[in-house]
C-alpha cells in the first residue's frame, strides 16, 4: 500500500508511526502518551524537511509558521497532518490542497475563550469602560448613561462551533442573536435567524453588534466592505475576532473618522502586528488587542489534550473527528 491508501494509524512493515512536532516559541507540551506508541521528532522550522522524511504525522504546535510549504517536497509519506489553531488559511497552499493528506485543526478548544472575549468587548463598548479608565487617569468624576446588553441586536458572522458557543453566551447575557453564514436558514438551534453572508450590506443596519468570527476563505475575503460599514448605524459597533482581511480596513478608518459607526474593538488585522503608521492606534473610539481573543489560561493544556486524544483515535485505526474540508477552509457544521 502507498501512504496515502493506508488505514489511519497503520505504517508501512508495521513498523511505529513518525510524528513531527513543529516546535515555535512555546515548548511542546502534552507529548508522553504519544511518544509511548510513535517516534517524535521535534524540530524548528529550519529543520521541518529533515523531520517530515518518513513521518506520518505532522503536528504544527507552531501554527503560525509558514515553513511547510517550502518543504513540502519532502512530505511524501505525510497522511495527517494537525493544526494547534482554528484557522487553518495559511497553511492551504494548493498542493496541500489536492494532496490525500487529512487535515484537523483546534476544532472547539477556542469557543468559549473567544465567546467570552466578544461578550467583554460588547460590555467595554456598551459600559464605556474605556473613557472611564480615562478619567480616572485624569482624577475627573464624570457620571454618564451606559447602554444595556440585554435587549441589544447582535449580529454574529460566522455560524460555526465559535459563532455558536458566542449565540448562546450573549443569548444568556439577554442579547437578541442573529447569525450569517453561507446560506439564509430559519429553525436553527442557536441563532434566531440565520442570514446569507452576501446580504450583509442589506441587513447590517439593523444590528447594534456586528461580530465576526467567520474563517479567511476567498469567499469571506472583505466581505466587511466600504457597503456593509456605510450601511451600520451610527451606535453599532464593530467587533472582530477571526480574520483582518475580513474587513476592508481603510473604509473602517473612514466610517469611525466620520462618525459612521460607534466604534471597534479590535483582535486581527489584515497586517499583525498592526503596524505604528495605522490610523486606528490613535482612535478613542476603538479598542486594539494583539490578536490573543482564543488564548486564556488553559489553551496550551487544552491543545496538547486535543491531540493526544486525535492521536488516540488515528492509532486506533478510526477516522479523524471534524475534519477540515479543504475546498472550504474550515471545519464544516455538519462535523
Amino acid at each position: 500500500m502507498t501512504p496515502s491508501t493506508l488505514p489511519p494509524g497503520s505504517t508501512p512493515a508495521g513498523r511505529r508511526p513518525i510524528v513531527a512536532v513543529l516546535v515555535g516559541e512555546r515548548p511542546v507540551v502534552g507529548l508522553e502518551r504519544v511518544a509511548a506508541l510513535a517516534d517524535i521528532r521535534e524540530t524548528d522550522a529550519a529543520g521541518l524537511p529533515e523531520a517530515l522524511d518518513g513521518a506520518d504525522v505532522l503536528y504544527l504546535w507552531d501554527f503560525f509558521s509558514g515553513a511547510l510549504e517550502p518543504a513540502w517536497q519532502h512530505a511524501g509519506s505525510l497522511r495527517w497532518l494537525h493544526v494547534a489553531a482554528a484557522g487553518v488559511d495559511k497553511l492551504l497552499f494548493p498542493e496541500l490542497v489536492t494532496s490525500p493528506v487529512t487535515i484537523t485543526n483546534a476544532h472547539g478548544v477556542f469557543d468559549r475563550p473567544m465567546a467570552e472575549y466578544v461578550l467583554g468587548a460588547m460590555l467595554f463598548a456598551a459600559k464605556g469602560f474605556g473613557q472611564t479608565r480615562d478619567q480616572q487617569r485624569q482624577k475627573l468624576w464624570g457620571r454618564r448613561t451606559t447602554r444595556n446588553i440585554a435587549g441589544s441586536r447582535v449580529l454574529v458572522v460566522g455560524t460555526g462551533s465559535i459563532g455558536r458557543c458566542t449565540a448562546r453566551l450573549l443569548t444568556a447575557a439577554g442579547a437578541n442573536v442573529d447569525g450569517a453564514g453561507r446560506s439564509a436558514r430559519t429553525n436553527d438551534p442557536d441563532f434566531a435567524t440565520v442570514h446569507a453572508s452576501s446580504d450583509l450590506a442589506t441587513i447590517a443596519g439593523g444590528y447594534d453588534y456586528l461580530v465576526l468570527v467567520a474563517p479567511l476563505t476567498p469567499q469571506t475575503h472583505g466581505m466587511v466592505s466600504a457597503a456593509v460599514l456605510d450601511a451600520m448605524a451610527p451606535t453599532s459597533v464593530l467587533i472582530n475576532v477571526g480574520r483582518g482581511k475580513l474587513v476592508d480596513e481603510a473604509a473602517l478608518v473612514r466610517v469611525l473618522d466620520d462618525g459612521g459607526i460607534a466604534g471597534a474593538v479590535l483582535d486581527t488585522f489584515a497586517v499583525e502586528p498592526l503596524p505604528p503608521s495605522s490610523p486606528l492606534w490613535g482612535m478613542d473610539q476603538v479598542l486594539i488587542s494583539p490578536h490573543m481573543a482564543s488564548d486564556a489560561d488553559s489553551w496550551l493544556n487544552d491543545l496538547a489534550l486535543q491531540f493526544e486524544r486525535n492521536f488516540l483515535t488515528w492509532h486506533a485505526g478510526k477516522a479523524l473527528p471534524h475534519q477540515v474540508d479543504k475546498e472550504l477552509g474550515y471545519v464544516p457544521t455538519s462535523s
